[in-house]
């Protein structure tokens, strides 16, 4: 078998452009070489589909990558929601920095209720002040919150969980089995996904980056949530592409809806830590008698091995954990913790998700037998700490007119400019008839025959 295990070589792949992200990291270089993956892996799909003779080479737009890593929507005539909950952000503790992540309402009261203080930020910042960082950090896990003290690279490494990372392939692959992909007569070597269905049940942001990459290329992607779920500030950006659905899997109306789109889905990515999906009844073995012949790719964020493996992140959080924010301090000659300049970990997780998912395509339409493949944000954080920076030109700081398309997309909130794509693979072009839409606003159903 060959299914994907690292990035392609420079060689195989074709870049325009220049520039960099200001950062301590090789940002830039991995936004272009995890749109490389994608492409390499689509034309090897479209040679092993009978799409095209030889599989072609794909073409990258280094600059337009690296602005994928950001936004690639704005709004023309109106605001997006803020991203972050006016509590979330990092803090000085008695000996270092923590970051919370609020987002979500019961990972704010998590926060809250080991501070014994208010949902004020003055009342939060005085509250930290007097905290072990670290302590801090293992009481608001416990109490089902997310934070995450800042590390420098060598605690990171030199931490059980650090050490467990390094140990995971990039891309872990498990569970061999044959499957037998459906007939796609939509197909054509200008769409080559088309027909393809794909579950998503991802959250905020490297699962929804990869079936929306999916979705650029053709397939059709609907998205489960539960009802009333939403992700102010992130929705109009991934949901591109795609139908949104609610339903409650708490129920067993819900549960039964899941399992009959599971049976008919080609591809299923979800976000579940691991357990989780098992405390919802989906056990492998109930997903692999439902849907014999599904593509399963999954994230999660610590790693899949180690004592952190159950643990919720988020990609700010992993940056704390794994030494980046940290680094990036110092390459700032700042004194407080430096992110990367886009949520990169995210992002590139999400195009290697999209990247493994068409692998295991390859290999199943080649005959082969294939896996499930499992990824995580601190492995590619990993990645990213191996790269060497070779960017040359301008900073790339913010998207210029020129960068975006020409003609308006009609999402679910307004009008908005979407950036041009990044990736082109001979004849495939990526373009999504779909726009942005909320979510719950489709009926959980497939519409490809």
């Amino acid at each position: 078998m060959s299914l994907l295990a690292s990035l392609p070589p420079s060689e195989a792949y074709q870049v325009a452009g220049s520039g960099a992200l200001p950062s301590a990291f090789a940002v830039s270089e991995l936004a272009t070489a995890s749109f490389a993956a994608v492409g390499h892996e689509l034309a090897r799909f479209m040679q092993a589909t009978n799409l095209v003779s030889l599989p072609p080479k794909s073409l990258v737009d280094h600059r337009l990558a690296s602005l994928w890593f950001g936004y690639s929507f704005k709004p023309e005539g109106w605001d997006m929601q803020s991203l972050w909950d006016p509590i979330a952000g990092d803090y000085r503790g008695a000996d270092g920095w923590i970051r919370l992540h609020t987002n979500l309402p019961h990972h704010r009261e998590a926060a809250l209720k080991v501070l014994a203080t208010e949902g004020d930020r003055a009342a939060v910042t005085q509250a930290i002040k007097s905290w072990s960082v670290s302590n801090l950090e293992t009481d608001i896990v416990a109490q089902g919150g997310v934070a995450a003290a800042m590390r420098s690279r060598a605690e990171w490494l030199d931490h059980p969980q650090g050490r467990a990372v390094t140990r995971d392939p990039l891309i872990g692959w498990h569970g061999p089995r044959r499957i037998t992909l459906r007939d796609r007569r939509q197909a054509r070597a200008d769409r080559p996904l088309a027909g393809l269905r794909v579950l998503d049940m991802t959250r905020v942001l490297a699962g929804p980056v990869s079936t929306r990459t999916l979705a650029g290329f053709g397939a059709e992607v609907l998205r489960i949530d539960p009802p009333g779920w939403d992700e102010p500030g992130v929705i109009p950006d991934i949901s591109l592409g795609k139908r949104c659905a609610y339903l409650d899997l708490k129920t067993p109306a819900g549960l039964e809806k899941l399992q009959e789109l599971l049976a008919q889905a080609d591809v299923f990515v979800h976000g579940y830590r691991p357990g989780a999906l098992e405390a919802l009844g989906l056990t492998k073995e109930v997903r692999d008698t439902v849907a014999p012949n599904r593509v399963e790719v999954t994230l999660d964020a610590y790693g899949w091995q180690g004592p952190w493996a159950t643990r919720r992140g988020f990609d700010s959080l992993v940056q704390m954990s794994a030494g980046i924010a940290d680094a990036g301090r110092v390459w700032a000659g700042a004194d407080k913790p430096t992110p990367l300049p886009v949520q990169a970990l995210d992002h590139a997780t999400g195009y290697l998700m999209a990247a493994a998912v068409l692998s295991a395509l390859t290999e199943a339409a080649s005959g082969h037998s294939i896996m499930d493949g499992r990824l995580s944000l601190a492995r590619t954080a990993e990645l990213l700490a191996s790269l060497a920076k070779s960017g040359t030109g301008d900073p790339i700081t913010a998207a210029e007119p020129g960068d975006y398309a020409s003609r308006s997309e009609e999402s679910g909130w307004g009008p908005g400019k979407r950036l041009n794509p990044a990736l082109s693979v001979g004849e495939a072009k990526m373009h999504w008839p779909v726009p942005a839409s909320r979510l719950g606003t489709s009926d959980p159903t497939w519409q490809t025959t």
